[in-house]
């Protein structure tokens, strides 16, 4: 018999621990919408974590004091924000606040 419980035998693909899961549903469409969406949460947990490394590079290259590679980093992470709120990563309105906020502080720098 397998220490794994029944009800997580089909996220045992997915590296999660068994412990760390929902109890799984009894329902056939509810059991592969579940494994759907542990797949997408996974995906869009690594474009997040993208975005905050663009942003974390804008920031590091606009301490360097090299504008030019500050205005490149900046667009990068525009462009990375803008494809993540295309993609219903994160919502258009977080994107437009970030960009707002990252823009803000390459034009204060400048000061």
């Amino acid at each position: 018999m397998s220490s794994i419980p029944a009800h997580s035998e089909p996220f045992a693909a997915l590296g999660t621990p068994w412990y760390n899961r929902a109890p799984m549903a009894n329902i056939k469409s509810q059991k592969k919408r579940n494994l759907t969406n542990e797949k997408a949460r996974q995906r869009n947990q690594g474009t997040a974590s993208a975005l905050k490394t663009s942003a974390r590079k804008f920031r590091e290259a606009l301490s360097s004091g090299d504008r030019a590679a500050a205005e490149a980093a900046l667009l990068a992470a525009c462009r990375a924000y803008d494809k993540a709120a295309a993609t219903g990563v994160i919502h258009k309105n977080n994107a437009a606040n970030h960009k707002s906020r990252l823009r803000r502080q390459f034009n204060t720098s400048a000061a």
